[in-house]
C-alpha cells in the first residue's frame, strides 16, 4: 500500500529552503555548526546525501569531542547524542533513529514500568497506529488541541480515501471506539489496559528524544463505574511515574496538578510530574488524566450498573515517552558527556585490561575475563573492553562520556596482586579511583554492588540539591519575572484568571507547570492579583 501524508496549512514545512523561516545569523551558525546534528532537525524533508554526511563526520575527526555543557547545553546535549551513539536523524524532517545504546535506556524505562503496570492490574494490548478523522472530530476539545499536529492519510492504494486518515498522535478516540464494543455490564469494569506504540505529532520545532514527529511512548487507558474510582487510578499512576523518577532515573520531579490552561485537551484534570534540566528548564516528564466521562459521552461507551441503569463509564489515560531519555541526558550530563544512573544504565561496569608487553596480554586478559564473569553472575550489566585497537587511555574517556557508573582497570601488577583499580563516572579524576580491591569473588562483588547503590544516591542528591537552588519563592508579579528573567523556576500563591496565566506567559516565557501536591499551609494573597490564594503554583521556561 503507498500512503500519502498531508497536513493542510502546515505545507510550508516541506519547504526546501529555511531562508524565510528564519534569520540569517541562525542559518549562519547552522551551517557553521560541525556535529552532524544540528541545533534542531533539519528543515528539509530529507537530510544531505550519505556521502555528504560521511565527509562532515570525517572533518570532525575520529575522535570527536564533546562540547562542554557550561559552554553551549545546547550544543552539549546534540554532541553527547551523537558521540555516545544514543540517536541519529531520519531522512524525514523531525524524525529519529533510536539506536541500541539509547534504546538499551528505554528498555530500562519499560523493564520497570511493565513490572508495575502488571502489578497494578492492567494488561498490554495494541490498537492500530490510524484513525478516522470523524473520531478525532467527535469530542470537540480533542480536536482543537491536536488539530495543528495532526498527520493525515488521504490516499491509500493508488486512490483517494472515502475519509482521511489521522496517524495516532493519542489513541483515546479509538480507545473508547473500541470500549463501546467491549463494556456492556458493570462486571465487565473496570477495563485496564496499557500499550507500547508509536505516535506522529507534526512538531514545528524538533529537539533528539525530547519533541520529536515521531515518538515512543507507553499510554495506558482505564474504565470505571464511578468518579471516585477514576480519580484513585489517575493518582495511582502519577505515583508509580514519581516513584520511577526518583527511585530508577535518580531525577527529583515535582508532582502535581496543571492548570486548566495546561490541562491534557479533553480532561478533567491533568497529573504532572516535571523535572528540572541541567539549563534550569522544565521537562515535562510523565502525565495521568482523569477524563471523566468526556470521551464516554462523546463515543456512548456505557454500562449497565447494579441497579439496572445505563451509565457512562469514568476514564483515565496516562504516559511516559522517550522524551525521558532526554530527561536523563540533561539532568544528570557534565562536560565529559553522558552520566547515567547505574539502574537505567546499559552498561554498568565497563573493564579495561592493561598491557605493554605481549607477554603480559594473555594473563592480563584472562584476569578481566574472570572478574568479568564474576560480575555478570551477581546479576551486574558489565562489559570487558578487550579491543587491542584503542589505548587505554582512549577507552576511558570514551566510556565516561559514554556516562558508564563504574570502571575497572586490571594491569599486569593489579594480576600479581590479584586486586583491581575501580573509578567512579560521578567523581572525576583521582578522588573518584580506588587502588587494591580484591579480585576475591565475594568482595568485588559486593564493592561494586555497594559503589553502584552509592552512584545513584550520590546523581539524585545532586540533582536534588541544584533544583532546590534554583526555585525562588515569588510574592509579586515583579518578582515573579525577575525569578525567570535568571532562569530560575519562580513558585508563589495564584488564583488568577487563565488570561492572566496567559499574560505572564506571554511576557515571560514561563507557564505553570503546576500547582504542587506539597503546599504550604494558610491562605496566602495571589501574586498577580493580591486576592487570596489557597495554593502555589510554580512557573517556569520549559522544553
Amino acid at each position: 500500500m503507498v500512503v500519502s501524508l498531508r497536513l493542510p496549512s502546515l505545507t510550508s514545512l516541506f519547504s526546501p529552503s529555511i531562508s524565510g523561516r528564519y534569520p540569517a545569523v541562525l542559518r549562519r551558525r547552522n551551517l557553521l555548526r560541525p556535529p552532524h546534528l544540528s541545533a534542531s532537525f533539519p528543515a528539509q524533508s530529507t537530510v544531505p546525501d550519505t556521502e555528504d554526511r560521511v565527509e562532515r563526520r570525517k572533518g570532525r575527526g575520529e575522535d570527536r569531542g564533546v562540547t562542554p555543557r557550561s559552554q553551549d547545553f545546547n550544543a552539549w546535549y546534540l554532541d553527547v547524542i551523537d558521540s555516545a551513539e544514543l540517536a541519529d536523524y531520519g531522512p524525514v524532517r523531525g524524525t529519529m533513529v533510536i539506536r541500541p545504546y539509547g534504546y538499551a535506556i528505554w528498555e530500562a524505562i519499560q523493564d520497570f514500568l511493565n513490572v508495575k503496570f502488571k502489578e497494578t492490574g492492567h494488561s498490554n494490548m495494541y490498537f492500530p497506529q490510524f484513525i478516522p478523522y470523524s473520531f478525532i472530530e467527535k469530542e470537540a476539545s480533542h480536536v482543537e488541541g491536536f488539530s495543528p499536529e495532526l498527520a493525515l492519510v488521504t490516499v491509500g492504494g493508488g486512490k483517494e480515501l472515502e475519509e482521511k486518515l489521522v496517524v495516532r498522535p493519542t489513541s483515546e478516540t479509538i480507545v473508547n471506539h473500541m470500549f463501546t464494543q467491549w463494556i456492556h455490564s458493570h462486571r465487565d469494569l473496570p477495563l485496564m489496559v496499557n500499550q507500547w506504540a508509536n505516535v506522529t505529532r507534526w512538531e514545528m520545532r524538533t529537539k533528539p528524544f525530547v519533541r520529536t514527529l515521531e515518538f515512543l511512548w507507553q499510554e495506558g487507558h482505564t474504565a470505571h463505574a464511578t468518579a471516585e474510582e477514576a480519580e484513585k487510578e489517575a493518582m495511582q499512576m502519577i505515583d508509580i511515574y514519581t516513584k520511577f523518577a526518583y527511585e530508577q532515573a535518580a531525577i527529583p520531579v515535582i508532582v502535581g496538578r496543571k492548570s486548566k490552561v495546561e490541562t491534557f485537551a479533553g480532561a478533567v484534570r491533568t497529573y504532572t510530574i516535571e523535572a528540572m534540566m541541567g539549563d534550569r528548564k522544565a521537562l515535562q516528564a510523565g502525565t495521568s488524566h482523569n477524563l471523566g466521562q468526556n470521551f464516554s459521552r462523546a463515543f456512548g461507551t456505557q454500562f449497565t450498573d447494579e441497579n439496572g441503569l445505563r451509565q457512562h463509564v469514568w476514564q483515565t489515560s496516562w504516559a511516559i515517552s522517550t522524551r525521558f531519555v532526554g530527561g536523563i541526558i540533561m539532568t544528570h550530563g557534565d562536560d565529559t558527556g553522558l552520566m547515567l544512573p547505574p539502574r537505567m544504565a546499559p552498561i554498568q561496569v565497563v573493564i579495561v585490561p592493561i598491557w605493554k608487553k605481549d607477554d603480559d596480554k594473555e594473563v592480563v586478559l584472562s584476569a578481566a575475563s574472570s572478574v568479568k564473569d564474576v560480575l555478570k553472575t551477581a546479576g551486574i550489566k558489565v562489559k570487558l573492553d578487550d579491543t587491542d585497537q584503542k589505548t587505554p587511555g582512549w577507552k576511558y574517556n570514551f566510556w565516561e562520556m559514554k556516562g558508564v557508573p563504574l570502571r575497572i582497570e586490571i594491569g599486569p601488577r593489579d594480576v600479581s596482586s590479584q586486586s583491581v583499580v575501580i573509578s567512579r563516572r560521578d567523581v572525576p579524576g583521582k578522588q573518584g579511583k580506588v587502588f587494591g580491591i580484591s579480585m576475591e569473588p565475594s568482595i568485588l562483588e559486593a564493592y561494586v554492588k555497594d559503589k553502584l547503590d552509592e552512584i545513584q544516591s550520590s546523581l539524585l542528591e545532586r540533582a536534588t540539591s541544584f533544583r532546590d537552588s534554583n526555585i525562588v519563592d515569588v510574592t509579586s508579579y515583579d518578582e515573579l519575572r525577575e525569578a525567570i528573567s535568571q532562569g530560575k523556576w519562580a513558585r508563589g500563591p495564584w488564583s488568577a484568571s487563565d488570561v492572566d496565566e496567559l499574560k505572564v506567559k506571554e511576557e515571560t516565557g514561563a507557564t505553570i507547570r503546576c500547582f504542587p501536591f506539597e503546599q504550604p499551609e494558610g491562605v496566602k494573597s495571589c501574586l498577580m492579583t493580591g486576592n487570596p490564594a489557597s495554593e502555589v503554583a510554580i512557573f517556569a521556561k520549559s522544553y
